[in-house]
């Protein structure tokens, strides 16, 4: 699944104000002789770091590594990961689009493709070393398909059933590794199309908002020929496109003029039609029950109804609540690296599989600790470390990408001499 996906404001802290005045009383003195001037207009305030949408994309994150080690079926319907990060990056867009569309494209898509490059520069030579030639794609023109690798408008391609690595890997390592490629596709046709779509939203709101639902309707209806790969991007898009218009309309302060009374009443609702529609969709696997991710109509109603709500409450925090002030640390890492622990969290997670089978050649674990090797959790506990080290490894592009100094690991550090206050 992101791409993920990424904007930081400054702000200023009144305490310089508040020391000036101890440091130097004089300099806000009033003469009582002199004649009242009219008072200068303060300089705008930038705003700072909407904190809630922070808490959102880290959660939405978490989500996704989680649902991709369990495959828990339940999960997307409890948190639509993927409705809530389009409709974050379609916020972020609309904010960049008071400057000339172009130069937005074009920033959006410098942060986007340099980790997908580097991304690519590990896998696909992995893939050819384990056997996979591409001129087997098309043997006239199989470097057309790998441009995709550099420009993703259709997902790039990989080897299916591969070469394991000594028996060390299943045949389908390189599909799994590859599963997040979608949402940089879709990505990228976003940012492409976001102009367009902002203008469209602006004139016709409700209108735009609904037109990639109903199209999510024509599309899976029955009578469109989805092969192809015009067709899988145009899925996407339309399974998403409304999340993504939300976010645009929540940038725009669009969603702030509907009467408070109104989402409230027709979120639940939408809710209630996108989960009826899950239920009498066939199943494909009935030993794991229906699946939001696997019916993307379902999925496109379910992801806006519940985006609808979360964009509703929408806080904007400045500074975090006391509760989640502890988990300020792995929240602001996980916003700096969210292209990255979504691109890298699926190569973890495959390579689990050999370091656990490692485990069950020690005599202890095998003796005393089999249910720890075959728990579905003990995967998840050797991934995170792993996506750690992705991001030591591999994660200072995004800094690159976005034209910032590079760090290896950006968790915020507390300034020196400051303690926690007990209370």
């Amino acid at each position: 699944m992101s791409t993920a996906e990424r904007g930081a404001y400054g702000t200023r802290d009144s305490s310089e104000t508040m020391a000036l005045r101890v440091l130097d009383p004089g300099a806000f003195a009033v003469r009582r002789d002199a004649e009242p001037e009219e008072a200068a207009p303060a300089p705008a305030r930038r705003p700072g770091r909407d904190r809630y949408l922070d808490l959102l994309r880290a959660l939405a994150l978490v989500r996704v590594v989680v649902y991709h080690n369990f495959g828990w079926t339940w999960l997307p319907i409890v948190f639509p990961s993927m409705g809530v990060m389009f409709a974050l990056a379609g916020s972020l867009m609309v904010r960049s689009l008071n400057r000339p569309a172009l130069s937005v494209i074009r920033g959006r898509l410098r942060r986007l493709l340099p980790p997908m490059w580097l991304f690519g520069a590990v896998v696909v030579p992995l893939m050819v070393l384990q056997g996979w030639r591409p001129d087997h794609l098309h043997p006239n023109w199989w470097w057309g398909d790998l441009a995709y690798w550099i420009l993703p408008f259709s997902e790039p391609p990989f080897g299916p059933s591969l070469h394991t690595f000594g028996g060390h890997l299943p045949a389908s390592w390189a599909e799994q590794i590859c599963v997040p490629l979608w949402y940089l596709r879709a990505y990228l046709w976003y940012v492409v199309l976001s102009p367009l779509m902002l203008k469209a939203l602006r004139r016709l709101p409700w209108v735009t908002l609904l037109v990639p639902l109903a199209l999510a309707f024509v599309i899976n209806s029955g009578l469109v020929d989805q092969t192809g790969r015009l067709m899988e991007a145009a899925t996407d898009f339309t399974t998403f496109g409304s999340c993504w218009l939300l976010g645009m309309a929540h940038g725009e302060g669009l969603l702030r003029r509907i009467p408070q009374y109104v989402v409230p009443s027709l979120a639940p609702l939408v809710l209630m039609f996108g989960y009826w529609w899950l239920m009498r969709s066939p199943l494909e696997n009935p030993r794991l029950g229906h699946d939001l991710e696997a019916v993307p109509v379902a999925q496109a109603v379910w992801s806006f109804g519940a985006v609808l709500l979360l964009l509703h409450l929408s806080p904007s925090w400045e500074q975090w609540p006391k509760p989640l002030e502890r988990f300020n640390g792995v929240i602001s890492l996980l916003n700096s690296r969210a292209v990255s622990v979504y691109l890298w969290h699926s190569f973890a997670l495959v390579l689990t599989e050999p370091l656990i089978d490692l485990l069950w050649n020690s005599t202890f674990f095998y003796d005393h600790a089999q249910w720890l090797l075959v728990s579905q959790w003990t995967p998840l506990v050797v991934a995170v470390p792993l996506i750690c080290l992705a991001i030591l490894l591999f994660g200072w592009i995004e800094d690159v990408a976005a034209k910032r100094r590079p760090r290896l690991f950006p968790y915020p550090r507390r300034a020196k001499g400051r303690r926690r206050i007990s209370q």
